[in-house]
């Protein structure tokens, strides 16, 4: 069976980077957890790679705006070998933190790293708050890699002060739509769309997560990877233990993607 090899991509303020690692190694992929400057400076190369995760934290402190100055260092000093990631079939995956650098870098909602506007973004929670809960996410796409066979809600946790999305203007959500680039919506435990709480940021049409038009690039608000056992689940001693957690098939999915 062929090796996966998955780079996760860290900076000063990332705070996701172990559990991603962890997560990766569980369903098989070989796993690099490197600092960017270790790319930068020709140390390591993303071609190396089948799979890149930009993991969730508060990079830089999150000065300026959340992911920004990550956003940039990528942009700006990994231009190309970004590009060649993508023309080459690879796959990124930014959660939390890192779906505010892909959006902020040009990698969603479509690879656009040279002189293109930024299209969306994800700012401040309506609550005026840090959000730190679990939530019900649907599937949308049919598309994205990384959510091939998720039929029904899953239960992950958010922990966001800037996880509100907007969609540039009403063109480019439609194209989202057209697109089939909506990956998952936040929803009530039934299924239904959501208000706040379970809506915790106040995103436009519920949108949690999205795709590039290829469905390889998918960035999301929520955190896979805190339900990846069983006994991540806050209420697993009084629902009983699932066989794993709601997140696992995020992962396993990207792997599986390259065998």
């Amino acid at each position: 069976m062929a090796t996966v090899k998955t780079l996760v991509l860290r900076t000063a303020g990332s705070n996701c980077d172990g559990e991603t690692v962890h997560a990766f190694e569980a369903v098989g992929s070989k796993v690099d957890l490197l600092h960017i400057n270790r790319v930068v400076e020709g140390q390591a190369h993303l071609e190396e790679y089948q799979i890149l995760a930009i993991p969730g934290g508060f990079t830089y402190g999150d000065d300026i705006a959340a992911g920004k100055i990550f956003a940039n260092e990528l942009k700006y000093k990994l231009t190309d070998q970004l590009q060649a990631f993508f023309d080459a079939g690879k796959l990124i995956i930014g959660i939390c933190n890192g779906f505010q650098v892909m959006v902020k870098a040009g990698l969603l909602p479509a690879v656009t790293l040279q002189n293109a506007e930024q299209q969306v973004t994800l700012t401040n929670n309506d609550s005026g708050k840090f959000e730190d809960r679990w939530v019900h996410v649907k599937p949308v796409s049919k598309k994205c890699v990384f959510t091939q066979g998720i039929e029904q809600p899953i239960y992950v946790p958010v922990a966001h002060a800037e996880g509100k999305f907007i969609p540039r203007n009403d063109d480019v959500l439609n194209e989202l739509k057209a697109n089939d680039q909506i990956v998952f919506q936040y929803v009530t435990e039934s299924g239904e769309p959501a208000d706040y709480p379970g809506n915790p940021n106040g995103s436009v049409e519920n949108i949690a997560g999205i795709c590039d038009p290829t469905g390889r690039m998918f960035g999301l608000m929520p955190h896979p990877e805190r339900h990846f056992h069983p006994t991540h689940h806050p209420q697993w001693t009084r629902l009983g233990l699932k066989e794993e957690g709601d997140g696992v098939i995020v992962f396993r999915n990207a792997v599986e993607y390259f065998r």
